[in-house]
């Protein structure tokens, strides 16, 4: 990254890049943040949020995420069936409870 161009928009890629570097021993916070006119605790936060991050990397594995997003969407379809299910019965019972009402106050027949 050079100074002829300031960088207007510190991108996830861009802030990786730099972190990067830091954890390589290229560069190091303070330098980075004489460099990119920024101040050395919000370089430390990008180091912070990165470290989570790979913390994060560590404990859940790709497939692990996307087991859990099926089990997630399977459970999610059930629970859609059931109340379908259910709207499905309760307009069996109240078309029904319509039809007996309405005999019961015009009469048999009359309707």
């Amino acid at each position: 990254m050079s100074d002829d161009h300031p960088i207007k928009r510190w991108t996830a890629k861009r802030k990786a890049a730099v972190v990067m570097d830091i954890f390589k021993g290229k560069t190091t916070p303070a330098e980075v943040a004489r460099q990119y006119d920024l101040t050395v605790s919000e370089v430390g936060g990008w180091i912070d949020e990165a470290q989570r991050s790979m913390e994060t990397g560590f404990k859940a594995r790709p497939k692990d995420i996307r087991e859990q997003y099926e089990s997630e969407l399977r459970e999610t379809k059930e629970a859609l069936g059931e109340a379908q299910l259910q709207i499905y019965a309760l307009k069996n019972v109240w078309s029904a409870l319509v039809t007996q009402v309405l005999s019961t106050v015009t009469g048999p027949g009359l309707r």
